[in-house]
């Protein structure tokens, strides 16, 4: 098994792997986790024996003897959309559908690796602020190792999730405004209480979970990458994770030495899209956004403290960010779902959009092939 340790991903500050951190003392910036092997060995690309996200437990936080707290999470499908392609001028066109997952979106993944570390870490309580999935994720998982839960949601939340959190018994605070207002009533409360924040990016591990995503889809693409990666991006861990993963498969020999890794882009909504302008502006951090809205409520997060992280992703990758209206997000919701029996949610509508839009305008080219994201199912945002 690998041991692991913590790094700023910021400053370089460091912390052992057994610590219960949060984000960095000397800079407020994300830990990320780095992996150790015994003698050096590189982890083995074979031997996945579970069919689950923890199928890759060798590269991710996992004791040795520790059962994870798993749903079976992960293992979405992806789906080729070639008559999808064709009408938009592209060789080939994806979807990953990450609403088949527990709880019906990809944050099941991030809580799964999150909630076996604060588990094993003694943590007896977890607050979280949500714009919805995270806290309906956080609250199955917590009701999973026998953890209390508090969730504190904008009241606009669609009210699916917000059944779906006080379904699985998580103690639900509505709060007006949107999810930065909600984070500071939970980190004001989380002090209060001695709970464990499980905001996004202010412990590691969610991060973790994420990067199986990339892991995922190299295996189900036999190993190779799409030339770009389109993801709907709101606090941006699932963006962030993939990109750290790409690199460490890289490190492992998980992929050929000669594959080129994907263009990473930014999806978001004209009325929230902080890492938009700030990609745009040629910015190290994004602005917060002033009064952010779409009904694409997972895109509602005007202030992503990843935001240094997304942007270097970007850069790295030679990616790119887009922005589109609601009307847009709507028309490409149904569009995605009629062509691919996906049951798309507004951000994976908002990611056809974006990568409507990029072909339109040259950014994206003829002979792209791309993958798209469904990060949740449209079923959560039915009254």
């Amino acid at each position: 098994m690998a041991e692991w340790s913590l790094e700023c991903s910021a400053c370089r500050v460091t912390a052992p792997g057994d610590a219960l951190a949060s984000v960095c003392p000397s800079c407020g910036q994300p830990f990320l986790v780095r992996y150790a092997w015994p003698d050096n060995a590189q982890p083995r690309r074979e031997g996945f024996e579970r069919w689950d996200m923890w199928r890759y437990s060798a590269v991710l936080p996992l004791a040795a003897g520790e059962s994870p707290v798993s749903l079976g999470e992960g293992c979405t499908p992806i789906a080729e959309l070639p008559a999808l392609a064709r009408e938009l001028g592209i060789a080939r066109a994806w979807v990953k559908d990450e609403g088949l997952n527990p709880t019906a979106s990809f944050k099941a993944r991030g809580m799964s690796a999150a909630v076996t570390r604060a588990r094993a870490l003694g943590v007896t309580q977890f607050v979280v602020p949500t714009a919805g999935n995270a806290g309906a994720a956080l609250a199955a998982y917590g009701a999973a190792a026998g953890i209390a839960v508090r969730v504190f949601a904008p009241a606009s939340t669609p009210s699916p999730i917000l059944a779906t959190i006080r379904a699985l018994g998580a103690e639900l605070v509505l709060v007006d405004g949107h999810i930065g207002d909600a984070g500071k009533r939970s980190r004001a409360w989380a002090a209060e209480h001695g709970a464990f924040d499980m905001s996004t990016l202010r412990e590691p591990y969610r991060i973790e979970g994420k990067k199986t995503m990339g892991i995922e889809l190299a295996e189900q693409l036999g190993w190779t990458m799409p030339s770009h990666i389109i993801y709907p991006t709101g606090g941006g861990t699932g963006l962030i994770g993939m990109w750290k993963v790409f690199g460490e498969m890289r490190e492992w020999g998980w992929l050929p030495p000669d594959v080129q890794l994907p263009k990473m882009i930014v999806a978001q909504a004209d009325g929230c899209a902080p890492m938009v302008r700030a990609f745009h502006a040629g910015a190290d951090h994004a602005t917060p956004w002033e009064n952010p809205s779409t009904h694409a409520s997972g895109l509602r997060v005007p202030g992503p403290l990843g935001d240094r992280l997304i942007l270097r992703a970007l850069r790295e990758s030679g990616g790119d960010a887009q922005a589109v209206s609601e009307d847009a997000i709507r028309a490409d919701t149904l569009a995605l779902a009629t062509a691919s029996g996906v049951d798309a949610a507004p951000e994976g509508g908002c990611a056809l959009a974006v990568l409507r839009a990029l072909v339109k305008e040259g950014r994206v080219p003829a002979d792209a092939r791309v993958l798209l994201f469904n990060t949740g199912s449209g079923a959560s945002y039915r009254f």
